[in-house]
């Protein structure tokens, strides 16, 4: 007799977002739907001011947050992650714009689409790996100082250069609805656990503000959030080779912003969720959700973690709560946009605050006494760089450092250890211990000293490991100081195509049973008496 179906075993049966929405119960399902609603009301006042700095109309970065949000909620690598229009992306298109206007924003957005896509195709996201974990505390710390800076825009009144800071009873009025949001989201869990407590704050300071009519700036005063369903059009450029000059190196850069941020955020999220993987389904998701957006008129977007944080916080694990966060910006747009252009803009800033507590890493703080200076270095340049230029800029310093600083290191390790000969009666071997790579070649050279060796030599690379070019010819070097100095040299432990790639000291090794079979990490073109460049 067959047995049952049950729903979970049905619910391994259906694709991505579905199987998942299968398998929650009631209660989650009320969390995620609570959460996502949370997470909408905080996206709005966001891509309303990064359409402005973008320099294109609100509903521009509103359509945006939609598409990119939803997309990437149904197909991304990372279930409770939430995408839309960031600043990270905003700053990039401010020239475009200007020099250009939104159809050629339209254009690139497309085509850093295609390259994000062609990214997760040939699974580029793996190098997000090569992050180290230094460089993921300046993340942090530098994307929670970007997050307050932003909120403080909404401490200013007036527009354009007429913008000045509140004060008076304004501005002291504004800080106590934001402490009192913060206050109702640190004590709301600890009463119940029922909504949000980001959304409960929010919802009652909105309630005090209306039902006393508190004269705050509201949503209202950023912009009008109302408008229709986006309409598809191709973009209108000409379809020439000079377009496609102006747009690439914009469609690049942001596809490289767009997809650090989002691996970035795709890990941070992973840890706080305890789940691994999804940097290429997480490039391919973000890579068709900005080109459908092209089409849809709205400026791109990628991974927010302000916004996922708030997710993750208000009890989102699953794709329903991005999904849901995505419906219900549409809804604010084609019909709520009254009701949601009421709502305080000093709640949301409370909400954005305590993200920013949240996401700030206060162990680093006391990290920075106990790690190696050039860790702590990492943390601070980092966090530096995020906050003066961008994301993906501060990764890239940070990597490159941290790369350096390990090069460093690991060219001192470089040794060669003498002693006498067991099978050849009068030999010196040295026992080669520590990579041999660019960067320990110099130091290589000069560890040998011919004139005071015997008549044969041998060079024990065991446990060392020939990593380059520049170690190749490191070896060539010695092995023709030895032969200048009429002395003989052998080479033991050597890989095969290291004894390829020789071709002055290949001739030298000595073939053992118990030679490594690793690879140099590069190829080589071997020509007759001389070694070729790399290919």
């Amino acid at each position: 007799m067959t047995r049952p179906t049950t729903l979970a075993d049905f619910a391994k049966r259906l694709p991505g977002a579905t199987a998942q929405m299968a398998t929650i119960g009631a209660a989650q399902v009320r969390i995620e739907i609570l959460s996502g609603l949370t997470v909408a009301l905080a996206l709005v006042p966001e891509a309303v001011a990064f359409a402005f700095v973008a320099g294109v109309a609100p509903l521009v970065g509103l359509y945006a947050a939609f598409m990119v949000g939803l997309i990437t909620a149904v197909l991304g690598g990372r279930p409770g992650m939430i995408s839309g229009a960031t600043g990270a992306l905003a700053v990039v298109m401010v020239a475009l714009v200007a020099q250009h206007g939104p159809q050629y924003l339209f254009a690139t957005v497309i085509l850093m689409g295609v390259l994000q896509i062609l990214a997760g195709v040939f699974r580029l996201g793996k190098f997000i790996r090569m992050v180290p974990h230094p460089v993921m505390l300046g993340f942090v710390n530098g994307l929670a100082i970007v997050i307050f800076k932003a909120q403080l825009e909404q401490f200013k009144i007036g527009t354009g250069e007429d913008q000045v800071w509140m004060s008076g009873p304004t501005l002291w009025l504004t800080l106590a609805l934001v402490a009192g949001t913060m206050a109702i989201i640190y004590v709301a869990p600890r009463i119940t656990k029922f909504v949000p407590a980001p959304l409960a704050a929010i919802g009652i300071i909105s309630a005090i503000v209306i039902g006393f009519d508190l004269p705050v700036r509201s949503v209202g005063d950023l912009a009008s959030i109302k408008g229709g369903l986006p309409d598809f059009a191709i973009p209108d450029v000409p379809f020439t080779w000079e377009t496609l000059k102006i747009i690439f190196p914009f469609a690049l850069t942001l596809a490289a912003v767009g997809l650090i941020e989002s691996l970035l955020t795709l890990n941070l999220v992973g840890t706080m969720t305890g789940q691994r993987g999804g940097a290429s389904r997480e490039s391919l998701a973000q890579g068709t959700a900005n080109v459908v957006t092209g089409f849809f008129g709205g400026m791109g977007g990628c991974a927010m973690i302000g916004q996922s944080m708030i997710n993750v916080k208000s009890g989102g694990r699953t794709r329903l709560s991005g999904i849901a966060a995505a419906l219900f910006l549409l809804a604010f747009i084609l019909w709520g946009s009254g009701l949601i252009e009421l709502i305080p803009l000093a709640a949301l800033v409370g909400v954005m605050f305590m993200v920013v507590i949240g996401t700030f890493a206060w162990q680093s703080i006391a990290v920075l006494r106990r790690v190696p200076r050039s860790d702590a270095l990492v943390i601070l340049l980092v966090t530096g760089v995020t906050v003066a230029e961008d994301l993906a800029t501060a990764v890239v310093v940070g990597v490159i450092f941290s790369a350096l600083v390990y090069a460093w290191n690991a060219a001192s390790r470089i040794r060669a250890l003498p002693r006498p000969s067991q099978s050849e009666q009068g030999a010196l071997v040295y026992e080669i211990d520590g990579p041999l790579f660019f960067g320990s070649a110099g130091s290589f050279i000069d560890l040998f000293n011919p004139k005071n060796d015997p008549d044969l030599v041998i060079l024990d690379f065991m446990d060392s490991r020939v990593v380059d070019h520049s170690a190749l010819q490191a070896i060539e070097a010695v092995a023709e100081k030895y032969q200048k100095a009429g002395k003989r040299l052998q080479l033991r432990h050597l890989t095969p195509d290291c004894h390829k790639l020789l071709s002055n000291a290949g001739q030298l090794i000595v073939d053992t049973d118990d030679d490594p079979d690793y690879r140099i990490a590069v190829d080589y073109e071997v020509k007759t008496g001389r070694m070729g460049g790399g290919h």
